[in-house]
């Protein structure tokens, strides 16, 4: 193809129209390229120095009429290049969230077509399945698990942490399935799987493979080895006198609040004591002597 050299020497037009496209003249660096695409047509590459915008590049088209001499704008506009930083691909919310991601206030959006679902009325010879009567009644699902559905399932399960590869059931001596907590799903999935009901076991609540295992099986016994405690009897060594000083500590004295000091009272002056009349002593006579009978009474 023929180099238009009209359209390739007209660089300080192209640089005109990036600096128009990006409202910044310092941002638009040095002409990288000039690419002929078509015939009279012609595209000029410059730098953008914009922060964060490593690798993209300022495209300006520029075009001429037949046998004209003058450059016309066609398109600016800003394009990555080979080495562009570039988000990555945008993948709907949908196909991005994976098991697990999802928490209590998320919501999964309806699948239409799920390979591992068929219709409800459609399951009529599954034990699995709900039978036709319940779906005219109303009482069955509109979609349930279809066989490959259930496959899928059965496989994740069996290669996961609840299977036979598990580092607890390779530890174990006993499976699963010879464990009374172990309870057997119903249908087709009894052969292989059932839930553990052992509030002990790691695996309580959930649902493990027929030959899986852990430490806390039902039949599960082991041989008591002997006691690391010291003896029932020990041994006080009584040899070092340690003095221990019994002289009780001294009890505090109790701390009295100050009394208030009483008002001086007034002096008062003594009465003078009168002396008491010394009562007369009162005579007191003697009784007579008694007379004898025949004898004269005798003058005093």
């Amino acid at each position: 193809m023929a180099k238009d050299a009209v359209l390739v020497a007209a660089v300080d037009l192209a640089r005109e129209a990036a600096v128009e496209a990006a409202d910044d003249a310092s941002v638009v660096g040095e002409h990288l390229s000039a690419t002929v695409v078509e015939d009279r047509l012609v595209t000029h590459l410059f730098q953008c120095t914009m922060p964060g915008y490593r690798g993209w590049v300022w495209s300006v088209t520029l075009a001429r009429a037949p046998r004209q001499k003058q450059a016309t704008v066609c398109e600016a506009h800003l394009v990555p290049a080979d080495d562009a930083l570039l988000a990555p691909a945008w993948v709907p919310w949908a196909d991005r969230v994976r098991p697990g991601d999802l928490e209590p206030s998320m919501v999964l959006p309806y699948i239409h077509g799920d390979a591992r679902l068929v219709q409800g009325f459609e399951a009529t010879g599954d034990e699995d399945e709900d039978r036709v009567a319940n779906w005219e009644l109303g009482l069955g699902r509109a979609r349930v698990l279809s066989q490959d559905g259930r496959v899928d399932v059965a496989d994740r399960w069996y290669r996961g942490s609840h299977g036979p590869t598990a580092a607890s059931a390779i530890a174990s001596t006993s499976p699963c399935s010879t464990c009374a907590f172990f309870i057997p799903l119903t249908g087709s999935m009894r052969l292989r799987f059932g839930a553990c009901a052992n509030e002990w076991s790691p695996d309580d609540g959930r649902v493990v493979s027929v030959d899986h295992g852990c430490g806390a099986h039902s039949e599960t016994d082991v041989e008591r080895g002997a006691t690391q405690w010291p003896d029932a009897d020990p041994v006080f060594e009584n040899e070092v006198a340690v003095p221990v000083d019994l002289t009780p500590e001294p009890e505090p004295e109790p701390v009295s609040e100050p009394e208030a000091e009483a008002p001086a009272a007034e002096a008062v002056e003594p009465e003078p004591v009168k002396p008491e009349p010394v009562a007369a002593e009162a005579a007191v006579e003697e009784p007579m002597p008694e007379q004898e009978e025949g004898e004269e009474p005798q003058a005093d």
